[in-house]
């Protein structure tokens, strides 16, 4: 969708400006990009529909100025004001502001005393030492640097499931409508729910395949064709990922879907029971000899290996293969059984969206109840709440409520806030306030460079506060820009157990946090989670699906995630 591009754009033009020290215009474009990012509608159609002024009605935040370059983009693929950005100053400021701890105050610091245009030149006077003698860096800031390029190399060639999925789900709606499609599928990593895809596998059934690789080779948004055949043909779309399309015959879709959703592990564990029995599977179908006895679909397909049908989350050898000879594959989470999110963000800090709005997006969803939890004071990044403030939020939020009960809406706003630890395990909200809250999360946001054991300690010390309820995102990672700060994940478990604490399963594309071998973990030691979205907008509240799909990763039950409960058991078991 043309929404992502413009909302990159935007961002990179609130850096340049915000590199320049240019007030209030890097917000306004920022808070354009976040709204384009959740739009539903895409933003070419709302422009054939009514023009500039659509633009400025269905978008929050757009005006004169950003919708004219809205339009403009639309029309060339370009906007002049950006280009004369870039030209003015010649850094590549998305890949150079994908390392942590680099913001655009210090990126213009190394592009004018040296020279620093992108990662190539940022990795040479690093490595170099050249950064820690500037002013306002040091030893430690450039041993950072060094460490998030290795990261992003380690990164490199993978997008984000949250980034791609909008896309898949776009080119496969296309197929959908085309007649000559009898049925169609996405395999591979998007199947499976990974939290970073390589690239994109869609299988076809059809009648007519030159009908359909000719509509493929010729999808918006192609820089390259790799190759176009009578049943395979692959392409590159400009965001930079690959999209394989396989043309399948009937009799062979469950075999060819299971074959190419992988993963190369189960794969190799579900050749080996066929085998075992004498039978041969491949992405044609399963065998006996010449004979084919099934392959038409992956229910049956599993069945005639004595397996049970296994979730595609679930597909990476790691046990369900035992499980499903056993007949004890676990009854996964699904998406309806959510019944609120308890960390959203609102327009008193961070967010985009009023609490009322945020808590009729949640009443859309079908959702019994919604935990406002802003950020408090430390965060001061994210104008975070100090006690007075977080006191007058909860008399907003008490308002509400009373207005609901009285229309006769049986829906809750439960008052939240999410709490810094500090570098000593203390928070930085009093205890006489948080007692107030129907509920405290709290989370690492500062100081994530510690040693295993400060950083273990300092996060028992504050799940050990009465009124903390739950840990969100706690590992600390930013999937491609930051790796997990060092923790030992089994002690906090084990706190969590004894405290009947939660850990929080981030929903937030780029966290994922906690990863699907830590849910599984946590699962195991019998540790209640909870799926939050992290929403700082309302239609963010929807990244409830990316969580949801990393639980069941994770093998995560209805029983194992507490906002499955309704709003009384949820508020006994807080």
């Amino acid at each position: 969708m043309l929404n992502y591009e413009i909302a990159k754009i935007f961002y990179e033009i609130a850096d340049f400006l915000e590199m320049e020290n240019v007030q209030f215009k890097p917000s306004a474009y920022r808070k354009v990009a976040l709204a384009l990012e959740v739009l539903q509608k895409d933003i070419a159609d709302i422009y054939i529909e009514g023009g500039k002024k659509a633009l400025d009605k269905e978008v929050p935040g757009v005006g004169e100025s950003i919708a004219k370059k809205i339009e403009e983009y639309l029309k060339t693929g370009k906007i002049k004001y950006f280009e004369k950005l870039k030209k003015k100053t010649p850094i590549d400021m998305e890949k150079l502001n994908a390392i942590e701890g680099l913001g655009p105050k210090r990126i213009k610091a190394l592009y004018q005393q040296l020279n620093v245009e992108n990662l190539r030149d940022l990795e040479r006077v690093a490595k170099a030492g050249k950064i820690a003698p500037l002013f306002g860096f040091g030893s430690k800031t450039e041993k950072n640097i060094l460490q998030g390029l290795k990261f992003l190399k380690k990164s490199r060639g993978r997008f984000l499931l949250g980034e791609i999925l909008p896309k898949v789900k776009q080119i496969e709606q296309a197929f959908k409508n085309l007649k000559q499609v009898q049925k169609i599928s996405v395999a591979g990593s998007i199947r499976r729910g990974k939290e970073t895809i390589g690239d994109i596998d869609l299988l076809v059934i059809t009648k007519e395949p030159a009908k359909i690789m000719d509509f493929f080779v010729s999808l918006p948004g192609i820089i390259k064709i790799w190759a176009k055949g009578r049943t395979k043909s692959s392409i590159r779309l400009k965001q930079g990922f690959d999209v394989d399309l396989r043309i399948v015959a009937k009799k062979s879709y469950g075999s060819a879907l299971q074959y190419f959703t992988g993963s190369k592990e189960h794969n190799i564990a579900t050749r080996k029971i066929a085998m075992s029995k004498g039978l041969k599977l491949n992405e044609y179908g399963l065998f006996k000899q010449t004979k084919r006895i099934a392959g038409n679909n992956e229910k049956e397909l599993y069945k005639a290996v004595g397996l049970d049908w296994i979730p595609p989350e679930l597909r990476e050898d790691r046990g369900e293969i035992e499980a499903a000879l056993n007949r004890k594959l676990p009854q996964l989470i699904e998406q309806k059984d959510i019944k609120g999110d308890l960390h959203c963000h609102s327009s008193w800090n961070g967010g985009h969206d009023t609490i009322l709005e945020m808590a009729k997006k949640a009443m859309e969803m079908g959702y019994q109840y919604l935990g406002i939890s802003d950020h408090t004071k430390f965060l001061r990044i994210e104008n975070g709440l100090d006690e007075k403030q977080l006191i007058k939020q909860g008399k907003e939020i008490d308002g509400l409520n009373k207005r609901f009960k009285k229309q006769g809406i049986n829906f809750q706003i439960l008052k939240g806030a999410e709490v810094n630890i500090l570098k000593n395990g203390l928070l930085d909200i009093k205890d006489e306030t948080l007692s107030k809250l129907d509920y405290v999360i709290t989370g690492v946001h500062s100081n994530m460079k510690m040693s295993k054991i400060e950083m273990t300690k300092r996060i028992i010390r504050a799940m050990k506060n009465p009124y903390v309820k739950i840990l969100s995102h706690p590992t600390g990672r930013i999937l491609k820009r930051r790796d997990e700060y060092k923790i030992d994940f089994d002690k906090i478990l084990k706190t969590a157990k004894e405290l009947g604490k939660v850990l929080e399963i981030n929903s937030f594309p780029s966290r994922l946090d906690l990863n699907d071998k830590k849910i599984k973990r946590a699962k195991e030691l019998g540790v209640k989670m909870i799926i939050n979205s992290d929403a700082h907008h309302r239609n963010q509240l929807e990244y409830i699906e990316f969580g949801v799909l990393q639980a069941r990763r994770g093998w995560a039950e209805k029983k194992d995630i507490i906002n499955t409960l309704p709003l009384k058991k949820l508020m006994n078991a807080l």
